[in-house]
């Protein structure tokens, strides 16, 4: 399972608008998002899901704070997030509050608006996820295909 939020706007203190910060219950996941955010060219950096940054997700009136203090504030976020997966579910988090928006041209991304970030890593995970099951493959090949032709259409308008 995967999400990509813009939660906090905190990610952006660590990694400015570079990269997307990603917080994992799963190495698996943790990998293969790394290997499509070097084929596609959208960065991630994986940040620490320690247990520690539950500590100010405690509330004394109710079962759970939704905002902790401001240090840690996205790996705060992400714990709160983490709540909500079932145990065995491999998840991961993409905080891309710094790479939604861009005020400037840096490496791929076009400066000044809205980035799409997130599109191309999601595309050339799903890509890799079916090369290694080979169960859905044909499933993901179709989707896959579609994704790229709608994008650059969309790109070219």
């Amino acid at each position: 399972m995967l999400d990509l939020a813009t939660l906090t706007g905190a990610i952006i203190i660590s990694l400015g608008h570079e990269a997307a910060g990603v917080m994992s219950n799963s190495d698996v996941l943790t990998n293969l998002l790394k290997e499509a955010s070097i084929s596609s060219d959208e960065r991630i950096w994986e940040m620490p899901l320690w247990e520690e940054y539950s500590e100010d997700l405690k509330s004394d009136i109710a079962d759970i704070r939704n905002v902790a203090g401001r240090a840690g504030g996205s790996l705060s976020a992400a714990k709160f997030l983490e709540r909500f997966v079932e145990p065995g579910i491999a998840w991961a988090h993409i905080d891309i509050a710094g790479t939604a928006w861009r005020k400037k041209t840096s490496g791929t991304q076009i400066g000044n608006g809205p980035t799409g970030y997130g599109v191309r890593l999601l595309v050339d995970l799903v890509e890799k996820i079916g090369k290694k099951n080979r169960r859905y493959s044909r499933i993901l090949d179709l989707y896959v295909s579609f994704v790229k032709r709608f994008c650059t259409f969309y790109m070219r308008l």
